[in-house]
């Protein structure tokens, strides 16, 4: 009897623990403690905490390298022609040089006043001139080199003059076209003081006055 009410009893403990776990009890939470930190040395080793960080004040931007603007090399200008003048006028013709005398000079020895021989080639040429022209007249200039005195020299310079007349007489030209006059030593053709100058104020000179 006491056998059967103990199997009874282990029954129902069996059921009651079947049911537990069958349903569950609620659990209770766990609380996790921290572990307390060591004392003595080991405490110091710990490092402090890193004070906050300041911010770091931000890098200057880079500079940015100028840009660099390639100018088109432009050629001057090549400069317009200029225009061609405009054609002038035709301007008048220079002035004719002068002719050369038409009747050639005759000179002289010192103090003398014949004709030498080859001062006649001139004296001949000079007749054929007045006879090709009947209307001209002529003055015979009788001139002498500074030597001597003035009186003197207007002697010898009209004896000069009247030898080339006679002489231009004899070869048919009328006595009526051909006057003389005489300056001596008073207008030198070369100046000068020696003989290179002398030999050329020696001399006839031909004036034409009219045709």
């Amino acid at each position: 009897m006491r056998q059967r009410t103990g199997v009874r009893i282990f029954c129902v403990i069996g059921l009651l623990a079947g049911s537990l776990a069958l349903f569950g009890c609620p659990k209770r939470p766990e609380v996790i403690q921290a572990a307390p930190a060591p004392a003595g040395p080991a405490a110091a080793a710990v490092p402090a905490p890193p004070p906050p960080a300041t911010p770091a004040t931000p890098a200057p931007p880079a500079p940015v390298p100028p840009r660099i603007v390639e100018t088109p090399v432009v050629p001057p200008p090549v400069p317009a022609p200029a225009p061609a003048p405009a054609a002038a006028a035709p301007s008048a013709p220079p002035p004719a040089a002068p002719a050369p005398p038409p009747l050639k000079d005759v000179f002289f020895d010192f103090d003398r006043s014949n004709i030498r021989n080859e001062q006649k080639v001139a004296l001949d040429d000079n007749a054929g001139w007045l006879k090709a022209n009947t209307g001209a007249r002529i003055l015979v200039e009788g001139h002498c080199d500074e030597r001597g005195t003035a009186e003197y020299n207007l002697a010898l310079g009209e004896r000069r003059a009247k030898a080339v007349k006679d002489y231009l007489l004899g070869a048919g030209i009328t006595p009526d076209r051909v006057s003389t006059i005489s300056y001596g030593k008073e207008r030198p053709f070369v100046l000068g003081h020696d003989e290179s100058a002398w030999k050329w104020n020696r001399r006839a000179h031909f004036v034409v006055q009219g045709k």
